[in-house]
């Protein structure tokens, strides 16, 4: 398929971070392009913010209902493929449903809804059109994840006994949602937010990667959640003990008042044989680690890695891949999958593999649980979904 998908855009307007990050992602591999949207809930900063990015005034909607109800008039070759929903948690849910709804694929920022029961009704649409939903967890894109994966997949580790995930984070460290951080602002707000601050946004993140490398899902937990400054409304700072269903048990961190803390997600895999350990911050790294042999470092876009790192490294040894990189791997691969649909072909699911409607319910589960567990007095919770 010779053409570019062409994406729409719900959120993300002028000033926004994770927009512009999604826009920068989407566009690094010529396979998509942003042809419409509805930036924002203001007409007038959506209206802006498309002629600031250049659209034309026809393809820029005062509201995420009149763009899909007008996108699905155009003709075939020029309407949306897919649109990507960048607004708060709060706004995910409804725009996702309409465009299941009309025929649009959908990516969508995590957590995927803002309760679980509209993750659940949400799989349930995509089941029942049999579209593709894309959830932005980035941290799967990356060649060192990848590779992660694929080293526990071939049984090189033995059964996996141990795994320990930390997401430290200190931006919340003081009462920031008071002093004008709009980003602040929301994610601590709970009519906004959902039911989960920390273990929302960041926490997510850190039970997805364990569960993504591990090939393992979370069978029982048991949490402490707490909120450390003093006026938020949202946990700020939580850990869980974890049990797998295969067995492995676990300990996760999350905590956004680590003062002085950037984005540290760290994970640490031990099986019968040897483990391995992966940092979000030196990302091309990957430490590999034996019972009976030295340990080994395994390097973003070297020979010797795995098929599926390799397709998601970028450049050669040597030269960074960091954060946009990764978004863009998600962005790629799920462009191969939807073109290789388009074009009647069946994809490389093994290569171009991205988080699903699936793993939103799983996310959006673990913060139902992680905050039942936070505020029950029973020492192990039962996962639920």
């Amino acid at each position: 398929m010779s053409e570019k998908l062409r994406m729409g855009m719900i959120g993300g307007g002028m000033g926004a971070f994770i927009g512009a990050v999604h826009r920068k992602a989407a566009a690094m591999d010529g396979l998509i392009e942003l042809s419409c949207g509805a930036f924002s809930n203001s007409p007038e900063k959506s209206k802006a913010s498309g002629k600031e990015l250049g659209l034309p005034e026809s393809r820029v909607y005062p509201d995420f209902r009149t763009m899909i109800e007008q996108e699905k008039k155009l003709p075939a070759d020029q309407r949306m493929h897919f649109v990507s929903i960048v607004t708060p948690n709060f706004a995910h849910f409804e725009p996702a449903m309409l465009a299941l709804e009309n025929g649009f694929h959908v990516v969508i920022e995590k957590p995927m809804t803002f309760t679980l029961e509209e993750a659940r009704q949400l799989a349930a649409k995509v089941k029942e059109t049999g579209l593709l939903l894309c959830l932005t967890h980035t941290y799967a894109g990356y060649p060192m994840v990848k590779q992660a994966r694929y080293m526990v997949e071939q049984g090189l580790f033995g059964k996996i006994r141990k795994v320990y995930v930390e997401y430290p984070q200190g931006w919340l460290s003081e009462l920031s949602e008071k002093e004008g951080n709009a980003q602040a602002a929301w994610r601590t707000d709970p009519t906004k937010s959902g039911k989960a601050g920390a273990m929302g946004d960041i926490g997510t993140h850190a039970a997805h990667l364990a569960e993504y490398i591990t090939g393992q899902k979370i069978q029982k937990l048991s949490a402490d959640i707490q909120t450390i400054v003093p006026g938020r409304a949202l946990d700020d700072d939580g850990a869980a003990l974890l049990r797998f269903d295969s067995g492995a048990s676990g300990v996760l961190i999350a905590t956004q008042v680590a003062a002085g803390e950037e984005n540290n997600l760290s994970i640490r895999v031990y099986g019968e044989k040897g483990g391995l350990s992966w940092r979000q911050m030196e990302p091309n790294s990957l430490e590999v680690l034996w019972q009976d042999k030295p340990k080994e470092v395994y390097r973003a876009g070297q020979g010797y890695l795995s098929p599926v790192a390799l397709h998601n490294c970028r450049t050669p040894a040597g030269h960074p891949e960091g954060y946009i990189e990764a978004f863009a791997n998600l962005y790629r691969n799920f462009a191969l999958t939807l073109q290789a649909r388009l074009s009647g072909e069946e994809p490389d699911t093994t290569l171009v593999d991205f988080p699903d409607v699936e793993d939103g319910v799983r996310g959006m589960a673990f913060i139902d649980n992680i905050i039942a567990s936070g505020k029950s007095d029973s020492k192990w919770t039962d996962f639920k979904i």
